[in-house]
């Protein structure tokens, strides 16, 4: 290929990148659920015929992103090509097939010019209710947890699935939000279709192959070279966390081969009977993402480089197995990365951060006027992070959302969507871990009702018992804590009972140091001081 062919199929892969953005930014302008367009707990990507995903919208979860890479293949294999037709659009929610749990929406729509099928469309979005007990732990079996949607047309040739959407108007909560969303979802995969049919006639292209040729070599040879340089062995690690009950042991062996990588999940503690099981297609996605951020993060993540990653485990709490109760797969798949780093650490010292507080602290709160009060009902979710850990040559970022990489919503958009009052949100001192560098902080939130109201919550919060480790000499971060203003301690999991006046505070778990706190400078611990991130005493 000449020079100016190069350069032509670069600016092709860039403009390509540029559809799939303003895919992902239709769905934030237009979701009606707060978890999406103030928390961009989305993906959007463009597939070629052959369902290998081409491209990624920068915006969105790894999560989402990497599970809705394989998704796709799915639903090729439920839909026929010969019943697809254009002005399609395909759902499902089916943890297995789709993005792990039954809160994720996931909608694929094929991409036609001039009578051709050049492309599909994929996005996810988290709604705010599926039915069911709710978004907890709670449930025995995927069948408890909510709605189950299977691999179905929402659209076809433009015309709407009615009695779909009537059966999810009778099984949610908030249905006008669920429903907005999935016709959110459908208007992001057809602004991605209209973009890129709009490209290709520009360029005159009749299909995809020459450019999915082009960027696929590149990948494929740029993440060849950084594997072949890495060590090449196996190493294990172990991680512990909260669990429902009961501790859980999560175990991981990361080989370093020639040519590909692989975690294998063996030693993971057996299936739980609460909502807290991951699927193998959520686990592969966050342990594909902390390889990735160690091998080649600057490479453009398409099905060309996570190709060189694969993942193997018998059945367990990583690799749960229908009808498993599936709900809360975050809590324990965001700690999934820190596994693998773990790992990852002993191959490459000096290299990889501390543990982190990983799994969001989120909580789903259900607000109602107390008993013969008047008021409003509302269903409402927050995403909160703590902190996470620190870095070979930095401190860990605080109250930041690693590995899901989702915002935190904003108070007012929060306290829009029903009667709670959020009094407190800010930095928890001394939450980070000492060391040479210190671990990112946690925060503290502080939430009521309103006057006459009273909510449950669903509590879906671990290193409460387990706190995030320190690496190299560093110190643990804080573990989390969960309690009502009067100083009752509540669980880190399960629906509970918050009375009217009385206040649910948050301290959400920092982030392990990095290396001996006896290195730390004396300017660092100055500002340490000055900026409030310590205690009085120091830590």
């Amino acid at each position: 290929m000449s020079d100016i062919g190069e350069i032509r199929m670069q600016v092709m892969w860039n403009r390509l990148i540029s559809v799939v953005e303003e895919q992902a930014l239709t769905l934030l302008r237009t979701a009606f659920s707060t978890s999406v367009r103030e928390s961009g707990d989305l993906s959007a990507g463009v597939f070629n015929p052959r369902g290998e995903m081409l491209a990624q919208a920068v915006t969105g979860t790894p999560g989402h992103v990497n599970t809705m890479a394989e998704a796709v293949l799915q639903f090729m294999n439920e839909i026929p090509r010969e019943e697809m037709y254009e002005g399609d659009t395909y759902v499902t929610n089916d943890p297995w097939q789709g993005t792990g749990h039954l809160h994720d929406i996931t909608m694929v729509s094929p991409s036609f010019l001039n009578g051709e099928l050049v492309a599909f469309f994929a996005c996810t979005a988290h709604v705010v209710d599926v039915g069911g007990r709710g978004f907890g732990a709670d449930g025995k079996s995927v069948y408890e947890e909510g709605i189950q949607i299977p691999i179905m047309k929402f659209a076809e040739r433009g015309v709407v699935n009615r009695d779909l959407v009537k059966i999810l108007r009778c099984n949610v909560r908030e249905p006008n939000q669920v429903v907005g969303d999935f016709y959110s979802l459908a208007a992001c995969n057809e602004v991605g279709h209209r973009r890129l049919v709009g490209m290709m006639t520009e360029i005159g292209l009749t299909s995809l192959d020459g450019l999915g040729a082009f960027i696929f070599s590149r990948t494929h040879n740029a993440m060849l070279e950084r594997i072949k340089v890495l060590p090449k062995g196996t190493w294990s690690n172990g991680l512990v966390t909260d669990g429902y009950d009961d501790p859980v042991k999560l175990a991981a062996a990361v080989s370093v081969h020639d040519d590909h990588l692989n975690v294998d999940f063996s030693g993971s503690a057996p299936m739980s009977r609460w909502g807290i099981n991951v699927p193998i297609i959520y686990t592969k996605a966050y342990a594909c993402y902390a390889l990735k951020c160690v091998v080649a993060p600057d490479i453009p993540n398409n099905a060309a480089s996570l190709a060189f990653f694969t993942v193997s485990s018998p059945v367990n709490i990583l690799n749960a197995a229908r009808p498993a109760p599936v709900s809360l797969r975050h809590v324990i798949g965001h700690m999934v990365p820190d596994l693998v780093l773990g790992a990852m650490a002993q191959a490459l010292p000096g290299k990889i951060l501390a543990e982190g507080a990983a799994a969001l602290w989120n909580i789903h709160i259900s607000a109602r006027p107390v008993a013969g009060g008047t008021g409003r009902r509302a269903e409402v979710l927050m995403f909160n992070s703590g902190g996470m850990g620190a870095r070979p040559e930095l401190d860990g970022l605080s109250a930041t959302a690693f590995p899901s990489g989702v915002h935190t919503m904003p108070i007012e958009a929060t306290e829009h969507t029903g009667p709670i009052v959020i009094w407190r949100k800010e930095l928890r001192p001394g939450s980070g871990g000492d060391g040479e560098f210190r671990g990112g902080l946690g925060q503290v939130l502080e939430i009521s009702a309103l006057d006459g109201h009273e909510f449950d919550f669903s509590a879906m919060f671990d290193r409460v018992k387990h706190p995030a480790k320190g690496r190299n000499g560093g110190k643990n971060g804080q573990a989390g804590v969960v309690k009502l203003d009067d100083g009752t301690l509540m669980r880190p999991k399960g629906w509970q009972h918050v009375p009217a006046g009385r206040r649910l505070i948050l301290e959400l778990p920092g982030g392990g140091g990095y290396g001996d706190p006896a290195k730390r400078s004396a300017e660092a611990r100055a500002q340490d001081q000055s900026r409030g991130y310590v205690t009085e005493d120091g830590k």
